[in-house]
């Protein structure tokens, strides 16, 4: 059964991934990969949806992306994230993707997406994610 969820009123658009491209992003024009953004944005996704339980999160979907500008070697891209609808085993985000250009810092937008991300046990299967946590931090020391 999907969720059908209800629209988060308190979402605000926060910073959830940021890269630098480097040279095996790109392809023979300069350019980033767009599967190397779409991983980037798979990622963000991530980020926003553990914002709301510490459980193992996967992409069910992520709809159309569509890349309005491209993104050149050097340039710094921010993923920013936004909750737009919360369920009981779902949550659906919103990933801005942003390049500042490398050689005048300017901001361009590159693309957006949808995503939703569900929340599983360790046999995969949906739980509710306002449950208790279910992936705990790893302890000793940082690296």
């Amino acid at each position: 059964m999907k969720d059908q969820g209800s629209p988060d009123s308190t979402a605000e658009r926060r910073l959830a991934l940021r890269v630098v491209t480097l040279p095996r992003d790109t392809n023979q024009y300069g350019t980033i990969f767009g599967g190397v953004i779409l991983s980037y944005i798979d990622q963000a996704g991530f980020v926003e949806a553990r914002r709301h339980g510490c459980h193992r999160w996967v992409t069910a979907a992520i709809d159309r992306v569509e890349f309005i500008a491209p993104v050149h070697l050097g340039d710094t891209v921010n993923f920013y994230g936004q909750t737009t609808r919360t369920g009981t085993k779902s949550v659906t985000v919103e990933i801005a993707v942003e390049a500042e250009r490398f050689d005048t810092g300017k901001p361009v937008s590159v693309t957006s997406a949808t995503l939703t991300m569900v929340s599983v046990d360790a046999d995969g299967k949906p739980i509710p994610f306002r449950s208790a946590p279910t992936v705990t931090e790893p302890k000793g020391g940082s690296a």
